[in-house]
C-alpha cells in the first residue's frame, strides 16, 4: 500500500512541475527512443536479409563435381611442381546419375527433403513463320519449378506424368508468346511450337504461359531480350541425347537440420561412395548459411555498437534525474522533517524518493519507446524498401528494465540523503 501511495505522490509531483519533469526526462526519452529506433531498423534489416537469402537458397546445400586438387612435390631447389590431372573434361562416369541422387536422399532421409534438378540446354529460338523470340531452354524437375514461383497467366505447370513420361511440353513467358506467336495466351495453349537450337528443330506442346519478371532475372540486361522456356527435366536429357546426369545441383534441407554439419557429412559420403577410385574428380558441397550468419552477425554488431553510443544519452538523463531529485529534496526539507517527527522511518523516506526517481524514468522510458517505435517504423523503408517492420519486443523489455535501473541507481543517493536528515534541522530549514 505504501508503494502505491508513493507512486501516486510521484505522479502528482510530475503534474505539478510539468516543465521541469519534461526537461528532466528529456535525456531518458532521447536515449530510449534512439535505442528502440536503431534496434527496430536492425531487426527489420536482419529479418529481411534472412528472408531474401532463404528465397535465394541460403538453406540449400549445393553439391557439385570439381577436379581434384593436384598433388604438389617440392624439388631439391625448393620449387613446387604440380602432379596429377589438370583441366580434365567430365566423362559420363564422372557425373552423378538420377539413381545416385535417390541414394543420397535416401541415406540422409529426414535431413534432405528434396533435390532441385536443372539441365540447361542453352540459347535457342522460338520460331513461328516469320516471327521469332529469343529463349533459353531449361529442363527442370517439379521441385525446382515450384521453387521458381512462376505467376501463371494461362494454362498449368508440369504434372508428374509429364516428367515421368518425358512428354514434349513447354512453358513460355508472356514476352515470348507476344513476340513469336502473336495470339492471346489462352489461344496459345495447346499449340505445337517450334524451338531451334544448334540448327536442330524441336517441337513441343505449349501447356502454360507465365509472367516474365526481369527484376528477378540474372539475365535482365538491356541488350538481352531472351526469356526462359521450361521443359521437363527428363525431356531435356532425351532431347540432348544424353543420360540423366548432373555435375551441379541443390539439395533442399529440412528446417531443423544443422546445415554446416550436413555439408561435411554429404561431401564425405558422396566421395567415399562414388569418387573413391576417381583419379580426376571429387564431390564438393557448400552452403550460403555461413555467409548469412556472418552477415546477420555483422548487422547485429553494428546495431549494438550504435545502440551503445545512443545509450550514452541515458547516462546524461540519469545525471539529470539525480540533479532534479537533489533539488526536490532541498525544496521539501520541511516536509521530510515533519514526516520524520511524526515517526516516519528512514527506509520509508528513502523508498519515497527512490520510487519518485523510478516513476520519472519509467514515464520518460515509455515516451521514448513510443517515439522510437514510430521513428523505426518510418525509417525502416527508407533504409531498405523491401524490409518489413519488426517490433523489437526484447528491446522494449530491456528498455523498461534499464529505465527502472537508472531510476534506482541515480535516485538512491538523493533518497539516502533525504533519509539521513536530522528532523530538528529539517524543521528549522527556511
Amino acid at each position: 500500500m505504501l508503494v502505491f501511495e508513493n507512486i501516486m505522490l510521484a505522479l502528482s509531483g510530475l503534474k505539478a512541475n510539468k516543465t521541469r519533469s519534461i526537461l528532466t526526462m528529456l535525456g531518458i526519452i532521447i536515449g530510449i527512443a534512439s535505442v528502440i529506433a536503431i534496434m527496430t531498423i536492425g531487426t527489420s534489416l536482419t529479418q529481411s536479409v534472412e528472408h531474401q537469402m532463404a528465397e535465394m537458397g541460403a538453406t540449400n546445400i549445393t553439391l557439385g563435381i570439381q577436379q581434384k586438387r593436384s598433388e604438389e612435390e617440392e624439388s631439391d631447389s625448393g620449387m613446387m611442381f604440380n602432379r596429377g590431372p589438370w583441366r580434365k573434361e567430365l566423362t559420363d562416369d564422372d557425373y552423378l546419375t538420377g539413381e545416385d541422387l535417390d541414394d543420397i536422399v535416401s541415406h540422409f532421409s529426414g535431413e534432405i527433403e528434396g533435390v532441385l534438378k536443372v539441365n540447361e540446354l542453352g540459347n535457342s529460338k522460338l520460331k513461328n513463320r516469320n516471327n521469332t523470340a529469343d529463349i533459353r531452354v531449361s529442363g527442370m524437375n517439379d521441385r525446382n519449378l515450384e521453387n521458381e514461383k512462376l505467376e501463371m497467366l494461362a494454362g498449368r505447370i508440369f504434372t508428374s506424368r509429364d516428367q515421368e513420361q518425358k512428354k514434349k511440353v513447354i512453358l513460355l513467358s508472356d514476352r515470348a508468346v507476344d513476340d513469336a506467336l502473336k495470339v492471346s495466351y489462352e489461344e496459345a495453349l495447346g499449340q505445337i511450337v517450334t524451338v531451334v537450337r544448334e540448327n536442330k528443330f524441336y517441337h513441343y506442346t505449349l501447356v502454360g504461359v507465365y509472367r516474365y519478371d526481369d527484376s528477378n532475372s540474372m539475365y535482365s540486361f538491356s541488350y538481352d531480350e531472351s526469356t526462359t522456356a521450361y521443359i521437363p527435366i527428363l525431356t531435356s536429357f532425351n532431347d540432348a541425347h544424353t543420360p540423366e546426369r548432373y555435375s551441379n545441383l541443390d539439395l533442399v534441407c529440412e528446417s531443423s537440420t544443422n546445415i554446416d554439419d550436413l555439408v561435411t557429412q554429404i561431401e564425405s559420403y558422396v566421395n567415399k561412395r562414388y569418387y573413391r577410385n576417381n583419379k580426376s574428380f571429387e564431390a564438393s558441397c557448400y552452403s550460403m548459411s555461413s555467409m548469412v550468419e556472418s552477415y546477420t552477425s555483422m548487422l547485429s554488431s553494428i546495431s549494438l555498437a550504435i545502440s551503445v553510443i545512443a545509450g550514452i544519452s541515458l547516462l546524461v538523463g540519469g545525471i539529470g534525474v539525480m540533479n532534479i531529485m537533489l533539488v526536490s529534496i532541498q525544496e521539501r526539507t520541511r516536509e521530510i522533517g515533519t514526516r520524520k517527527a511524526l515517526g516516519a522511518k528512514n527506509s520509508s523516506i528513502r523508498m519515497q524518493f527512490i520510487v519518485e526517481a523510478i516513476v520519472l524514468c519509467i514515464v520518460g522510458g515509455a515516451i521514448g519507446i513510443i517515439i522510437g517505435i514510430i521513428a523505426g517504423y518510418f525509417a525502416t523503408p527508407l533504409v531498405d524498401e523491401e524490409a518489413e517492420f519488426f517490433l523489437p519486443v526484447n528491446g522494449i523489455f530491456l528498455s523498461v528494465g534499464f529505465s527502472v535501473a537508472v531510476g534506482v541507481f541515480f535516485g538512491y543517493y538523493p533518497a539516502n540523503k533525504a533519509a539521513k536528515m536530522n528532523p530538528i534541522d529539517a524543521l528549522r530549514y527556511e
